[in-house]
């Protein structure tokens, strides 16, 4: 791998597209190797106050101590434009995250980590449109083998024991007023992982969705193993105190999600599915079932998940 890398990249200098997670943290030690650090700077989309704080604790002290340059580049207004219009991580991805980091690249090599559990993945196109990804071809237990050859521990966020992100991925609305839609999701999902942190609770997934017409903000909270009941009371009572959320549930069985679509996905039964089984199934700490109905709104591009209920062995409580 080093020597393909010094055979792509040739005399140039890189940029990694970094969040300072396993993937891309790997991609700059392997770049380091292969070139040097003087060839190599790490770049972070910031989205202001839907960036975990402890992400940018995790990128100061991983960017210090292996002597990486690191610059940060603003996304926030980029993004915001992008969720008024619903959810829709594919086009953050493309448009802010990598978008924002080949523009400032400015014909430079840009490096990601994306592999084989992303949809960039089953491309098979390890060099596109001026961005490298070496670790095309493997997976998440191949990715972790290469850190441990390292002998690096990339520390965790806490919200995913597999994959993170922004805060913002968990509002499932359209983000109309920040101070309300957008204040609701970052706040809520630093103080679950603030509590966490405090009881010591190792969580595999922590998140709050928010969710609700656009006129109300309802916490649904996931957490996996399940917290015990002193600690479901102290997140309850702190997310309720929270001006900007209206009501709180904790999903600990099955739930029935009512979702509005755009009618290019309605009408589509294979981006329903996706929907379901690819971005909302994998971040629930239950089954989750979906009961669709078609959008009249024409702002709405993608989806809004409106209400929800109980689903206990196939019947609604």
């Amino acid at each position: 791998m080093i020597d393909e890398i010094r055979e792509t990249v040739k005399d140039e200098k890189v940029i990694v597209a970094f969040s300072g997670g396993e993937d891309s943290s790997l991609v700059a030690l392997l770049m380091k190797e292969a070139l040097g650090k003087d060839r190599v700077e790490l770049v972070t989309v910031h989205f202001g106050e839907f960036t975990y704080s402890r992400t940018e604790d995790i990128i100061r002290e991983f960017s210090g101590k292996y002597g990486f340059k690191h610059t940060y580049i603003d996304g926030s207004e980029r993004q915001r434009s992008i969720w008024k219009h619903g959810p829709s991580c594919n086009a953050c991805t493309k448009l802010v995250k990598l978008g924002l980091v080949k523009e400032y690249a400015k014909g430079r090599i840009v490096v990601s980590g994306a592999n084989k559990s992303d949809s960039w993945g089953k491309t098979n196109l390890k060099f596109h449109q001026g961005v490298y990804t070496p670790l095309l071809e493997f997976d998440k237990k191949d990715i972790r083998e290469m850190l441990d050859y390292f002998g690096v521990q990339i520390k965790k966020i806490g919200e995913s024991r597999n994959r993170e992100g922004c805060k913002l991925k968990h509002l499932l609305k359209m983000l109309v007023k920040q101070e309300y839609h957008g204040r609701a999701v970052s706040v809520a999902n630093e103080l679950l992982l603030s509590i966490l942190n405090e009881e010591g609770f190792k969580a595999d997934l922590a998140n709050v969705k928010i969710i609700g017409p656009l006129s109300k903000n309802i916490a649904l909270v996931n957490l996996k193993p399940d917290p015990p009941d002193f600690l479901k009371d102290k997140v309850k009572e702190a997310l309720k105190s929270v001006e900007v959320i209206d009501e709180v549930f904790f999903v600990d069985t099955s739930i029935e999600l009512d979702v509005v679509a755009s009618p290019s996905i309605y009408r589509n039964e294979s981006s329903r599915e996706w929907i379901l089984k690819g971005r909302l199934q994998p971040e629930f700490s239950r089954k989750v079932v979906v009961r669709w109905r078609e959008s009249k709104n024409n702002r709405l591009r993608t989806f809004q998940v409106v209400g929800y209920r109980r689903w206990e062995n196939g019947n609604k409580g």
